[in-house]
């Protein structure tokens, strides 16, 4: 590694928009010092995130390609080791990671998202029907009622999890997001986590359902070398755990987007924007993903005017991105849905792109018209200044997002 100076990046999140831009005024990649002093590389700018992502001497995989790790200068200490032990799409290279795709994207097709449009509705109006019983004054936290539940209840449908086992199933992701936990809490997250999933397989394969955690434990039957079963709990792991965060952040960010900047309401409430402008505007400005770990050199490399030794770790600034000012000019940080030019990676790019991509527009297509549709009064409950952020510089969302409804039109 470099013996230029690295940026600490600050574990708690408290404003990553603010950080990411200095970072990218040091150029499109810059050096930065993770929790437990280890350093790694961020990439801020489009165009060489664009390189990042479609270059396959980028590796998704520690135990091959992270030299550090290999040495065992890597430990259970490290606070983001849930990142590293993972053994799914996340952390699979070159054939592993084409073989566990051609599995796993099955399950957002364009016609099987379709299909689940009348989950995502009915979710979506049992949660809207709940929010319509508050009274109209009364100040709501919009994010653990209706931004996080719709695409938990959505997902844990998908892959046939009981109700009652549901909120510690997706605690373990939750968890892994959370930069500020100490790195005991990290290490036995992994663990209670990874045996949550372990408990959850085998109960499906004793009593298997039509449910897609099903298909993959007969997938594996039919023919156990193609999805293991490290592979086959650390799937379940990545497939609940970015179904429910990511999405969860885009309608948060969206809603307090719009509800901060009234005149793109109205943009939209007169037709003059409509609703797929909003998802991408949000996606551009207020990437769900702020900061993904890990990707790791498998050689040198040159990048945004810098080399990437090999072995070197590598974080992508998706919440940097969208707002590179090459790419949108001086306005890249304002919220505009008159914008032509949404460009933005908050998906990934090729063969990385977020498989869960249909599914995710597919449910804010839905939540966010009903939301404002059934409640066209609503309004933040707290000044802007007082909205938090989630305590991680890998998530970008909101603590809590406190609303009033106003009163409740008929459900449409």
């Amino acid at each position: 590694m470099t013996q230029q100076r690295p940026t600490v990046i600050d574990r708690t999140g408290s404003d990553i928009h603010a950080e990411l831009a200095a970072l990218g005024r040091q150029g499109p990649v810059a050096l930065i010092e993770l929790p437990g002093a280890v350093k790694a590389w961020s990439v801020t700018g489009y165009e060489a995130a664009l390189q990042v992502l479609g270059d396959p001497r980028f590796s998704k995989d520690p135990r091959k390609h992270w030299l550090a790790f290999r040495k065992g200068e890597i430990g259970e200490d490290f606070p983001l080791i849930g990142w590293v032990l993972m053994d799914n799409l996340t952390t699979a290279h070159g054939s592993d990671h084409s073989r566990l795709r051609r599995l796993t994207a099955s399950a957002f097709t364009p016609r099987r998202v379709e299909a689940m449009r009348p989950v995502i509705e009915q979710a979506t109006a049992e949660l809207l029907d709940d929010l319509a019983a508050v009274a109209p004054g009364e100040a709501v936290d919009l994010k653990r009622r209706f931004a996080h539940p719709l695409p938990a209840r959505v997902i844990t449908d998908l892959f046939g999890v009981p109700e009652q086992e549901r909120a510690e199933l997706l605690r373990g992701g939750e968890v892994n997001v959370d930069t500020t936990t100490s790195p005991e809490e990290a290490a036995a997250n992994v663990e209670r986590w990874h045996q949550q999933m372990h408990d959850f397989v085998e109960h499906k394969r004793r009593a298997p359902g039509d449910d897609l955690t099903s298909d993959l434990i007969a997938a594996q039957e039919a023919d156990g070398s193609r999805l293991s079963p490290s592979e086959l709990v650390g799937t379940l792991h990545l497939m609940l755990a970015t179904g429910t965060e990511p999405v969860m952040n885009l309608i948060g960010n969206a809603v307090h987007a719009l509800l901060t900047h009234p005149d793109q309401l109205a943009r939209v409430r007169k037709g003059e924007a409509d609703w797929d402008d909003v998802i991408e505007e949000t996606l551009r400005a207020e990437a769900p993903v702020a900061h993904l770990p890990f990707r790791f050199a498998t050689e040198d490399v040159q990048v945004g005017g810098v080399t990437i030794r090999q072995g070197d770790p590598v974080l992508v600034a998706f919440a940097a991105i969208g707002r590179d000012a090459a790419v949108h000019g001086e306005s890249a940080g304002r919220f505009d849905l008159s914008r032509q030019d949404k460009t933005h990676l908050s998906f990934g790019h090729g063969i990385y792109r977020c498989i869960g991509m249909p599914l995710a527009r597919a449910e804010l297509r839905i939540a966010l018209p009903t939301l404002f549709g059934r409640f066209p009064d609503i309004e933040l409950a707290v000044a802007p200044e007082e909205i938090r952020p989630q305590s991680t510089f890998i998530m970008n969302g909101l603590e809590s997002l406190p609303v009033r409804l106003g009163p409740a039109g008929e459900r449409g």
